[in-house]
Order: structure tokens, then sequence, then C-alpha cells
């Protein structure tokens, strides 16, 4: 198996008296996809800003590719090659689609204000640069088509799939992929499996916190199950899937046989 990409020690945030994550271990290889799942409240976003650095950990250690970044402020942490989507989406919804994705990308330019304004050759060599790696970081998720459509005038689906282009034309070693099939349907959601697979295909390492167990379960090699802050259980689909504590937490009920068929559904629909 791969080093782990990333790697997470004792990691821990409180707020005031509220312990959100509480001393946990990951290790995520690199080029795998790694579910994060549980509960509402298990502490899930808080561990994602913690690994964005949108928050500072308490305490721990976070490491990536064996450098630590605890203290990284989230651009530093983004020019070392961590990209994150949102749950809830964060598109200029008045720009068009290709617009967004180049967005993104300007802040990884090297060009001074001045080259833009007199419009020098190293500027605009940059500006076509920018353009078309974002034409092909929408190709890659299926929207080449929607490069000059308004991001608002997109279908829902459509502006999921836009804000991972944004996120994969940075060229990430680590992406963060925020619950990527809310509000799907069926077949979104299908389609959005198939893009996760070409990501891990094309090399990325994926942490991947989503509610939909038919994505979890068909695109991630191994998953970590928190409730209440802690690492509640770690393993292969399979193994979550018949976890009896992973079963009685998503039920909310401790006195559940092990291999119940209620229990086994209840995390399917989760």
């Amino acid at each position: 198996m791969s080093a782990p990409l990333l790697r997470l020690d004792g990691l821990t945030r409180r707020f005031g008296g509220l312990v959100a994550v509480n001393a946990v271990d990951l290790a995520v290889p690199a080029g795998s996809v790694h579910g994060l799942i549980g509960p509402n409240g298990a502490g899930k976003t808080t561990l994602f800003n913690l690994v964005s650095g949108h928050l500072r950990p308490s305490a721990g250690v976070i490491a990536l590719a064996g450098v630590e970044v605890t203290r990284w402020p989230p651009d530093r942490r983004a020019v070392a090659g961590v990209r994150r989507t949102f749950q809830n989406l964060r598109l200029f919804r008045e720009m068009t689609a290709l617009g967004n994705v180049m967005v993104g990308l300007h802040a990884q330019t090297r060009c001074e204000i001045v080259d833009a304004l007199l419009r020098l050759p190293r500027q605009r060599r940059e500006e076509r640069m920018i353009e078309a790696r974002a034409r092909e970081a929408l190709a890659f998720v299926g929207l080449a088509d929607a490069a000059g459509q308004i991001a608002g005038s997109l279908p829902y689906g459509h502006q999921r799939l836009l804000e991972i282009a944004r996120a994969i034309a940075g060229q990430p070693r680590l992406l963060l992929l925020d619950e990527p099939a809310a509000g799907l349907n069926n077949t979104e959601a299908g389609r959005m499996i198939a893009l996760i697979g070409r990501i891990k295909a094309a090399g990325v390492t994926v942490l991947l916190v989503e509610h939909h167990m038919h994505v979890v379960m068909k695109t991630c090699d191994t998953i970590t199950v928190l409730n209440y802050g802690s690492r509640l259980a770690q393993g292969s689909p399979a193994d979550i899937r018949a976890h009896p504590e992973v079963i009685a937490a998503y039920l909310g009920k401790s006195d559940l046989a092990a291999r119940s068929g209620a229990g086994r559904a209840a995390v399917a629909a989760c």
C-alpha cells in the first residue's frame, strides 16, 4: 500500500466545552479514495475544515506527504496541492462556467498587475494557459459544452460538477469533496460515482464526506466512521456495512442485533 499522503495524529478541536473532533488518527494512502461518514453532528465537517486549514486544531498534527502543515493557512495548503469543494455551492453565479474555473486558477499566476495593464506577452501566454486548463477541467467533468453558459443558469447537478471542475483545475494532490452527491437524483449520483473513479484514476487522492451511502460504498477504498467526534470504526466498505456499532450509531439505538435487516437498511439509506 502507498505511503500516506494525508496523516492525522490525535487531531482535536474544541469549541468551549464541546469537543467536536476528539483525538482522531487517520492515514489516507496516496491514490486512494477515503470516505468519512457518520450521523449529523459527528464532527465530519469540522474535521474537513481542519484538514483544509479553515479551522485550527486545539491539539494534534496534520501532515501532507510527510510535511507537517498543522498551522498552515488555507492558501498555503492550496499551493501545496490541497483543494476542496463545499457542501453549499460557492459559485460566482453571474459568471460563465469557464470564468468560474479560471477564477480558481488566477490565484496561481505569476504575472503582476503591470503585466496585466500593459498586456505584456507573458501575461497573454499565462492567460491562454489558464483558459486551456479551465477548459480541460470542464471537459473532464463532462461540462465542455457548458463553458459559455452562466453558472447560475445551469441545472443543479451541473453546478455540482462545476465546483469540482474548479477544484481539479488546480491539479491537486489531495481533493476534499464535501457531499458532492447532495441533492442529486440516482442518475446524477451514478455519474458522480464515475467521475470520482476518473479522479482517482488520474492519481488524485480523495477524502470524501458524503451521506449518500451508495456513492460511498461504490467509490471508497476505506471508510472511517465518526460519532460524537471520535473514530467509531474504520475498514473496507464491506466491513463498515456489517459493523454492529455503525448500524447502532445510524439508528440511534444501542440494543439492535448486529446483523439485523433493519440496521443494514438504515446504513444503506443514510
